[in-house]
């Protein structure tokens, strides 16, 4: 029997465990072209740190929303008025080096479809060189307004929950060990491995410069901000779209990986072959070698191992979907952008310009692995990118909370100490996994000058985090850490220096 008529018996998964399933022979740690010591873990179903990933976004969309509607001013602006100019400085290019990140997995991702909907006769690196076009495509329909833009990224989003959707009901997954697997955590025989799949599920669920990008898109909205009822009734409106929103976001990534688990696990490569070659995509059984390890996971193979299992079908309405989700990231990215410069440096470019610069640097380091090295070294890249997003998390989250906090600047509408200490001990719980990865990772490097690089830039990563902090614990009452030059956290600033700040 074919792969796309009779699909395979498949062993119901553990939604649950993240630990590896077992195979015959020793697991071998797949590399990135980073460094040949970083591995990148197969794909498994943490669905509870997908699901409390969700839970701290919705609370940071929520505070973001709320510093944007009390203030009149998005975070980026308020970062300006009160950080000096060397952090405010680094956040910005931390900020900066998350949307290039974004945008270089929407690059990836896009190649990666129209390779699989060419059933490769797209190559890679020709993929890379099509989201050029892409990019244009934006901007022309930019030209029709906002609202044309948002009826085009509402179409995404359905594209999305249809394809991937699709997919859910055709692996047909144990719905009962999915919500055990939501629900209860679990994490057995824990290592680096899994560690780094959970910081880069975080990672993928909140990135930091959406979180700068909903401060700014709700300026957008006339607001009396007079009247505090009226202030109150509009954060209340955010927050239900807000919750909607990223309700549809988890259930699109719950699918994703929903989905991925069924089909791989403890699938061996030599079983993924077999289907393959068994089924009318047997031109993809190449792509997996003929041993008994476990199958590889990548967005590439997953599309492919999909259509084996569940038809060609599958493989076609999974790569529209990872169009629809570059296309979407490619929108967000370039608002976020905007934004942020304009927040952070009153610097005002065109979109044209400003998408122009981040897709540069974007689609260069991204087009060089595509040419000179291999699909799993691209899919590697795409998984450290995420891991990027969670390590520079705190740069928005920290920022966040601390001017949410601040009862000189949202008066009445500051965070509550519930607020405080829920989101803040999530946060102190993103910070020491990030710390933890950084500290495993260092050792890891073999050549001295890559230690030394790492190393200078773990001492500003921290540094730069250590002073968040600290600001942050004054914005929250701690009144013996404000210096004189700080005491703005605690009482705001003076009328005329917020004025010449922002005139200035």
């Amino acid at each position: 029997m074919t792969g796309d008529k009779n699909p395979p018996s498949l062993s119901r998964p553990n939604y649950g465990s993240i630990s590896s399933p077992p195979s015959s022979e020793p697991q071998q740690e797949r590399t990135t072209y980073l460094s040949e010591k970083i591995p990148i873990p197969d794909t498994e179903l943490l669905l509870w740190v997908l699901l409390w990933a969700t839970v701290l976004g919705l609370l940071c969309q929520r505070l973001a929303a709320r510093l944007g509607t009390v203030t009149g001013k998005d975070l980026g602006e308020v970062c300006r008025l009160y950080y000096p100019k060397v952090p405010r400085t680094l956040l910005w290019l931390t900020i900066e080096l998350a949307i290039v990140g974004s945008d270089m997995q929407e690059v990836i991702g896009t190649a990666i479809a129209f390779s699989l909907l060419s059933a490769g006769r797209i190559p890679l690196w020709g993929g890379v060189l099509i989201t050029i076009v892409d990019t244009f495509f934006f901007l022309f329909l930019d030209n029709y307004g906002l609202r044309k833009l948002e009826a085009f990224f509402g179409l995404l989003i359905t594209i999305m929950a249809l394809t991937f959707g699709y997919e859910y009901v055709v692996a047909r997954p144990a719905q009962l060990a999915l919500l055990q697997g939501l629900l209860l955590p679990s994490c057995p025989g824990c290592g680096r491995s899994e560690l780094l799949q959970a910081v880069g599920i975080v990672g993928a669920i909140i990135m930091p410069h959406n979180i700068y990008l909903h401060s700014a898109l709700v300026k957008s909205r006339e607001i009396d901000r007079s009247r505090w009822t009226e202030i109150r009734e509009a954060n209340m409106y955010f927050l239900i779209e807000a919750t909607i929103a990223l309700s549809v976001s988890f259930f699109i990534n719950l699918f994703v990986v929903a989905v991925f688990g069924q089909a791989f696990y403890q699938q061996t490569n030599e079983a993924a072959f077999n289907v393959c070659a068994n089924s009318s995509l047997h031109d993809y059984a190449k792509i997996f070698p003929k041993n008994n390890l476990t199958v590889e996971v990548d967005i590439y193979q997953g599309g492919v191992i999909l259509g084996c299992v569940f038809g060609p079908a599958a493989l076609y309405i999974w790569a529209v979907g990872l169009l629809a989700a570059g296309q979407s990231s490619t929108m967000t990215g370039t608002y976020a952008g905007q934004f942020v410069m304009e927040g952070f440096l009153k610097l005002r470019w065109s979109r044209f310009a400003r998408v122009l610069l981040t897709r540069s640097c974007a689609i260069l380091p991204t087009v060089l692995v595509a040419v000179f090295r291999d699909l799993k070294d691209l899919s590697g890249l795409n998984d450290l990118l995420n891991v990027l997003q969670s390590l520079l998390l705190p740069f928005a989250v920290l920022p966040i909370l601390t001017f949410t906090s601040m009862p000189a600047l949202m008066q009445e509408f500051a965070n509550g100490r519930l607020s405080k200490a829920i989101t803040t001990s999530i946060m102190a719980l993103v910070c020491a996994i990030n710390l933890y990865f950084v500290v495993i990772y260092l050792p890891s490097l073999s050549h001295p000058a890559y230690f030394v690089l790492v190393a200078v830039l773990a001492v500003v990563y921290l540094g730069l985090t250590t002073y968040l902090v600290w600001t942050c614990l004054i914005a929250h009452g701690a009144t013996p850490l404000a210096h004189s030059s700080h005491q703005h956290f605690l009482y705001g600033l003076p009328e005329e220096e917020e004025r010449r700040k922002i005139s200035g």
